[in-house]
Formats: structure tokens, sequence, C-alpha cells
């Protein structure tokens, strides 16, 4: 079965590079320009993505409220479900207050598109 990577990022750019470099590897991304879209959308499946790739920065629902929302269980998909944070924000701080949202992992922009994959075959076992 293909895994199902969801991709939640404003700059349109970020998802292009997202669909077309894990997509290139079989991925089904599926995409998503900000937060509340991305509730919208998650919450009218029973699919449990198995990844999502999170940019911070977004309008309407920033990524660390909807990251909080995820792994307290608010939404209808599993709060375990592994979550790539991509931002930024570099500063420690930054990287720590991801962490402590929940993320399973923290990227900063810009980045490899090769790390990104690295990164995401590690969490979806491959």
């Amino acid at each position: 079965m293909t895994k199902r990577i969801v991709t939640i990022d404003d700059d349109e750019n970020m998802r292009a590079l997202v669909r077309h470099r894990l997509g290139r590897e079989g991925y089904d991304i599926e995409e998503y320009a900000d937060g509340q879209a991305a509730v919208e959308g998650l919450c009218a499946t029973d699919d449990d993505p198995d990844l999502i790739v999170l940019d911070v920065m977004m309008p309407r629902l920033d990524g660390k409220r909807l990251l909080r929302q995820i792994r307290n269980g608010e939404l209808s998909i599993s709060p375990e479900t592994p979550v790539i944070m991509v931002t930024s924000r570099g500063r420690e701080e930054d990287v720590l207050s991801g962490f402590e949202s929940g993320a399973s992992d923290y990227i900063t922009k810009p980045f490899s598109p090769d790390e990104l994959l690295a990164r995401a075959r590690r969490y979806l076992g491959e």
C-alpha cells in the first residue's frame, strides 16, 4: 500500500518541493495551504496520513496550534502520526518550542529536498 504524506504550508513553492521530491518516490501527497484547510480535509476522511510535513507560520491556524490539536486527540487522526515541522525559524528557542508542541522532527528552511526525503523515510519505516 502506498504511504500517504500530508503537506501543510502556505508557500506554494514549498508544497511543490514536497510534491515533486516525495511524490517522485511513489508517495501519495495531499496538500493544504493553511492549518484550517488541513483540519477540514483531515477530518473529512477516516484514513490517517502516514506522515505530516507541517509549516509553522500560516494564516488562519498556525502549525504549532494545529500540532497541539493533533497531539491532544482533538482531530479525527491518530495523535501518534509523525509530524516533521518545516520552518524558517531556526533559533534554539523556536526549535525547542516546536518539539514542545509535539513535533517528531524539525527542519529549518532552506533545506535539501534529499534531507527531507531521508527524514520522511525514517518515520515511514523505510
